[in-house]
C-alpha cells in the first residue's frame, strides 16, 4: 500500500531527523585525533571529556520521551536539530579542551531528544508504520556512514573548526524543512487529536502511574529485551573495526606508509554500515507481515550464530569474513524496526513517547555497558571470549522473545491495541 500524504510528510522529516542525528553522532571521533594533537591532552582526558556527552545520549532519552507526550515530537525534534547544530558550532569556536567539552554536551542532551520524540511520532501519526519505520531506519545508517566519511574528507583540506562548523550546515537546513513540513503526529490513532495528547498534564504522580503502567505490561519484558540488543549491539559496533584491524586474513591487504591510517579494515566496516541499511529496510517490510516478538526471537538467534561462528570463519580467509561482516550488518540492524514495532504495539498511544524514552534508555544508556565490559573482555581474555559474550546476549534476548511470545500466545492482552492497522501478538 502506497504511503498517504500525512505518511509522507512523517517519513521525510523524521528520515531527516534519524540521518542527522547518526550523522552528528559518528563524525565525533574523527576528530578525537586532531583534538588530541591540537590540546596536547591524554587519551584518557579525552575519554573523559568524550564519555558524558554519550552518556547525556542514552540516559537523556527518558526525559526527553516525558517531554515529547507532552509538548509534542514536532516540537522535540526541531529543537533536538537546532541543539545539535548548535553544539557543533560552540566546537567550531573552541580554543580549548573545556570549550570543546562544552560543545559535546550540547549535542548529546540535544541528540538524546530524538529517538522517543522521532519514534513516538511515527507510532502514533503513521498508519503504514512498518514501511515508515524502514525508511526511518535506513535514513539513520545513511547518516551512520557517510558522518565519519564526510568529516574524514573535510580534514583533509580544511581546519577541524571550519569542518565542524560545515558539518552543522544541514542540521540548520532540516530545521528550515521542519518549520515547513505539515502534519497530523496523531493521524493513526483514532480518537485522539494532537491538542489531547499535549494538554495531558505530566504531574510527578502521572508520571510514577504512567510508569507503573507499562512496566506491568507486556512493555516491561520488550524494555529488557531491548537492553540486551543494545548490549549487543553497543558491542559490536565500537569494538569491530578495532577488530579488524588485527585479523591475520587481512595481514595481506595492508596499504604501504604513504597511505598510513586508511585501513582495509575501515572500508570493511563502511561496508558493514552500508548493508546494515539493506538490513533495516527488509525488517521495517517484514514488521508489516509477521508478529515484532516472532522476528526479534528469529533474529537474535541469527545474530548468536553469527558470533559464535565470527572466529572460526576469520581463519577461512578474506571472502568468507566479508561474507559474515555483510550477514552481521544486515541483521544487526534488521533487528531494530522489529523492537521499535513491539513497542507501538505493547503500550498506549498517550505513553508513546515515555514508552521510547525508556526504550532508549535501554537501547543506548544501559546498552553502553557493553563498552565497558567489551573493553575488559578484549584486554584480559582470548578474542573468542569477547564474541562468546556477546552471543549470550543474544540468546538472552531470544529466550526473552520466546517466553514473550508463549504468554501472549496463551493470555489475550487485556488492553486493546488502539492504532488502526496494528499488529497484535
Amino acid at each position: 500500500m502506497a504511503l498517504d500524504a500525512n505518511d509522507r510528510s512523517i517519513a521525510g522529516f523524521t528520515m531527516a531527523g534519524h540521518s542527522l542525528v547518526h550523522w552528528f553522532e559518528t563524525s565525533i571521533p574523527i576528530f578525537l585525533v586532531v583534538w588530541l594533537a591540537e590540546f596536547d591532552v591524554s587519551i584518557l582526558l579525552l575519554g573523559l571529556v568524550l564519555a558524558p556527552s554519550y552518556g547525556l545520549f542514552g540516559f537523556g532519552a527518558l526525559p526527553a520521551g516525558i517531554l515529547a507526550d507532552k509538548y509534542g515530537t514536532k516540537r522535540l525534534i526541531l529543537l533536538c536539530l537546532a541543539g545539535m547544530s548548535l553544539g557543533f558550532l560552540v566546537l567550531a569556536l573552541a580554543t580549548g579542551i573545556y570549550a570543546v567539552a562544552a560543545g559535546l554536551l550540547v549535542w548529546g542532551l540535544a541528540a538524546s531528544v530524538y529517538h522517543p520524540a522521532g519514534l513516538s511520532l511515527i507510532s502514533t501519526g503513521v498508519r503504514e508504520r512498518g514501511t515508515v519505520f524502514a525508511y526511518h531506519g535506513i535514513a539513520g545508517n545513511v547518516g551512520i556512514a557517510l558522518g565519519p566519511f564526510v568529516a574524514a574528507t573535510l580534514l583533509i583540506f580544511l581546519q577541524w573548526q571550519l569542518v565542524a562548523a560545515l558539518l552543522a550546515i544541514p542540521g540548520f537546513l532540516a530545521v528550515l524543512y521542519g518549520l515547513s513540513a505539515d502534519f497530523d503526529p496523531t493521524g493513526a490513532v483514532e480518537g485522539m487529536d494532537a491538542a489531547d495528547a499535549s494538554d495531558k498534564a505530566l504531574s510527578l504522580s502521572d508520571l510514577l502511574g504512567n510508569t507503573r503502567t507499562l512496566f506491568a505490561s507486556a512493555f516491561a519484558v520488550v524494555f529488557v529485551i531491548v537492553t540486551f540488543e543494545g548490549l549487543f549491539y553497543r558491542g559490536m559496533l565500537t569494538y569491530l573495526p578495532e577488530i579488524l584491524e588485527g585479523l591475520p586474513a587481512l595481514e595481506g591487504f595492508a596499504v604501504g606508509p604513504d597511505l598510513e591510517g586508511i585501513e582495509p579494515s575501515r572500508y570493511i566496516y563502511v561496508g558493514f554500515l552500508v548493508v546494515g541499511i539493506v538490513g533495516q529496510y527488509v525488517g521495517g517490510k517484514l514488521t508489516d507481515r509477521m508478529a515484532p516478538t516472532r522476528g526479534l526471537l528469529a533474529i537474535f538467534v541469527v545474530l548468536a550464530a553469527l558470533a559464535l561462528a565470527f572466529i572460526p570463519v576469520s581463519t577461512m580467509g578474506i571472502a568468507p569474513l566479508l561474507v559474515l561482516c555483510g550477514l552481521l550488518g544486515f541483521f544487526l540492524f534488521a533487528i531494530q524496526p522489529f523492537y521499535q514495532n513491539a513497542v507501538a504495539v505493547h503500550t498506549p498511544a498517550d505513553t508513546r513517547g515515555l514508552s521510547y524514552g525508556y526504550t532508549y534508555l535501554g537501547e543506548f544508556g544501559l546498552g553502553s555497558a557493553s563498552i565497558a565490559i567489551g573493553g575488559f573482555l578484549l584486554d584480559a581474555f582470548p578474542l573468542a571470549t569477547f564474541f562468546a559474550v556477546l552471543a549470550a546476549f543474544a540468546l538472552t534476548g531470544a529466550l526473552l522473545s520466546a517466553g514473550l511470545i508463549a504468554f501472549l500466545d496463551r493470555f489475550e492482552s487485556s488492553r486493546p491495541v488502539e492504532e488502526a492497522g496494528a499488529d497484535d501478538d
